[in-house]
């Protein structure tokens, strides 16, 4: 049941717990109850709305940073990790496999200079930190499983007959 509650809510976190339990046919104190022991054993981590930013007047930039790392003896990646996840302008630090990046970061800013300041300001400097480098997001097609602007979907292009 847990695993059904899970996929549930990470479609739709506003559900309650008794509209979960009438999709999976459980009681809704049951429902609640395990909601409420995954919360505690951190295995819900917490709800977030996924916002089209484009379609608002609210500027955004969006980055992916890769970073080359020097790893500590004893802590590997963790404490380099643990200390970029702390900055309040990360919004997900992942140790990755098969790049040239041991760590990507993705972050947001006002504006491109603030993510460059961010960046040779906050990262550069780290004493581990060997190489970073800056992938600008230009769009989002899909973010977090939802599809953007879905109605785009139909060829626009003219069509033009011999």
């Amino acid at each position: 049941m847990k695993e059904e509650i899970l996929q549930i809510l990470e479609q739709n976190s506003r559900l309650t717990p008794a509209d979960i339990a009438a999709m999976i046919g459980a009681d809704e104190a049951e429902v609640a109850a395990v909601i409420q022991e995954l919360e505690k054993e951190n295995v819900i981590c917490g709800y977030r709305t996924v916002i089209n930013w484009e379609k608002t007047s609210d500027e955004r930039v969006t980055a992916q940073i890769g970073v080359k790392i020097a790893p500590v003896r004893g802590e590997g990646f963790d404490r380099i990790a643990a200390r970029l996840s702390r900055f309040e302008e990360v919004d997900s630090v992942y140790l990755m496999s098969g790049s040239s990046y041991d760590l990507i970061l993705t972050i947001e800013g006002k504006s491109m200079k603030d993510i460059a300041h961010f960046v040779y300001d906050k990262i550069a400097p780290m004493e581990t930190v060997v190489s970073t480098s800056t992938y600008f997001v230009l769009r989002k097609y899909k973010d977090h499983g939802i599809v953007f602007d879905a109605g785009r979907e139909s060829d626009e292009r003219i069509q033009i007959m011999p």
